[in-house]
């Protein structure tokens, strides 16, 4: 679905076309994003656990990696009774390869952040018609999109704010920012041999606990970046279900029967 009733705000004069494209080294990636969207994996209502979370990939600002941080995500999640809405959110135009060597992230942050901030109004307003709980609405974000995500968590406004936010490789990737007191949960995931945001991950790991904040970190031996849902052989690859065992603990989610947790 959309997220916007009409041109989204700020970028109504944007005239790039979105394209889609398969096969790259990451999957399905899509760029020149100008109308943002959710799309929605709902679980069975006999699995529903009454939770939801958005998905938000990386990609740089430049792409999003949209099936591998995505909708591949979204199906783990959907699968273990999890409501999940992918979110396509709006990039600037890329122009040339790789990231530009002058990059403002904090300029081309700030339409995925509204955009986020726009689906969690969204799944809120459609909560009861799609089984999350009022309490219960989460974001998970993956390098620029854990950016996006982490934008979201740090809302001046609390009733704006996720009620937990796991950030996956990602971090606030410009100027640190203010962070409030009393944030949500956060659970974050990240690799010692992170060659592209170990800095910038360490730097606001620390700036979170200085503020108060407890977060949750997972800090693997090895798994590099992006490694999403990969199976490389490495510790990382586990992430997913520790990030289910801390939804658990957090009691976001209920704890598994133990049949299933066997099986």
């Amino acid at each position: 679905m959309k997220l916007w009733p009409g041109p989204p705000p700020g970028t109504e004069y944007w005239q790039q076309h979105e394209q889609t494209i398969t096969g790259t080294p990451v999957g399905t990636i899509v760029i020149n994003v100008t109308e943002p969207t959710l799309t929605a994996y709902l679980p069975e209502k006999s699995k529903a656990t009454d939770a939801g979370v958005i998905v938000a990939p990386g990609g740089a600002f430049v792409a999003l990696a949209i099936s591998a941080e995505g909708d591949d995500v979204a199906r783990w999640l959907q699968q273990r009774g999890i409501a999940a809405f992918v979110l396509k959110y709006r990039i600037p135009e890329k122009h040339g390869q790789g990231i530009p060597a002058d990059m403002d992230f904090d300029a081309a942050s700030k339409y995925g952040t509204a955009d986020a901030l726009r689906a969690l109004a969204l799944v809120r307003k459609h909560a009861k018609e799609w089984g999350v709980a009022p309490g219960k609405l989460g974001i998970v974000g993956f390098s620029a999109g854990a950016m996006v995500a982490s934008n979201a968590l740090l809302q001046p406004d609390a009733s704006a704010r996720p009620d937990f936010a796991a950030l996956i490789y990602g971090a606030p990737f410009g100027k640190m920012p203010t962070i409030p007191k009393s944030l949500p949960p956060v659970f974050m995931v990240w690799a010692q041999d992170d060659p592209m945001a170990l800095e910038e991950i360490d730097r606001f790991y620390a700036a979170l606990k200085a503020a108060g904040a407890k977060p949750e970190a997972h800090v693997f031996a090895a798994g590099g970046h992006g490694f999403g849902m990969k199976h490389q052989g490495t510790s990382s690859d586990h992430w997913p279900t520790e990030f289910f065992d801390w939804l658990v603990a957090q009691k976001f989610v209920p704890a598994p029967s133990a049949s299933h947790a066997a099986r």
